[in-house]
């Protein structure tokens, strides 16, 4: 039965609690894109990178880049594997190292895709985000105990077309929650 659970939390919103004060991760929404036994991977989807933008990227990686896609905004993913590049994207599918989170939504991290988002021909739904999100086996689960987060579907209207600042507004009232209700404390019947 572990399995089972460990495996439901695959594509689902981790929608951090009022009371997560952890400066990583104090209002974010994470995409869960991986969850195994050995632990989950994940991306976070509403935090922008103050300084940086795809130019630096593709220049620093020397990728040829058309202006459209200089300005692409880069997410802070996570704290983890801070200096690796992580990209949620909507379809294709087909590039080195896919990770199919649903039907509609996977993770790649491999130069192809990066490229071909360069010359403003790769996915149309596309994130890139500098490092992910990490939790060791029972990490995730016993956070979730401890009422730092809620969860929920992954949407990817909220990912893709939601401006960033609103998609954890998005996301909580997306389970059905008005945000101003959520209190810092878990509450038990």
């Amino acid at each position: 039965m572990e399995s089972q659970n460990q495996s439901i939390m695959k594509a689902q919103f981790l929608i951090a609690m009022p009371g997560l004060l952890d400066p990583n991760f104090s209002q974010t929404v994470t995409c869960i894109c991986e969850h195994t036994a050995e632990g989950a991977l994940g991306i976070v989807v509403n935090r922008a990178h103050p300084a940086l933008s795809a130019k630096e990227i593709f220049s620093e990686l020397k990728l040829e880049y058309v202006a459209a896609t200089e300005n692409m905004p880069i997410y802070m993913g996570g704290p983890v594997h801070f200096d690796e590049i992580f990209i949620l994207h909507g379809p294709p599918f087909g590039w080195h190292g896919c990770l199919q989170i649903t039907s509609t939504l996977a993770l790649s991290n491999t130069r192809d895709i990066l490229t071909s988002i360069s010359q403003g021909k790769g996915p149309e739904k596309v994130i890139i985000a500098l490092g992910c999100s990490g939790w060791g086996p029972g990490q995730l689960e016993s956070e979730i105990s401890q009422n730092a987060w809620l969860t929920g579907p992954i949407s990817d209207d909220i990912i893709f077309e939601i401006p960033e600042d609103e998609r954890w507004n998005a996301a909580v009232k997306k389970m059905g929650i008005d945000p101003v209700l959520l209190s810092h404390t878990a509450g038990h019947a």
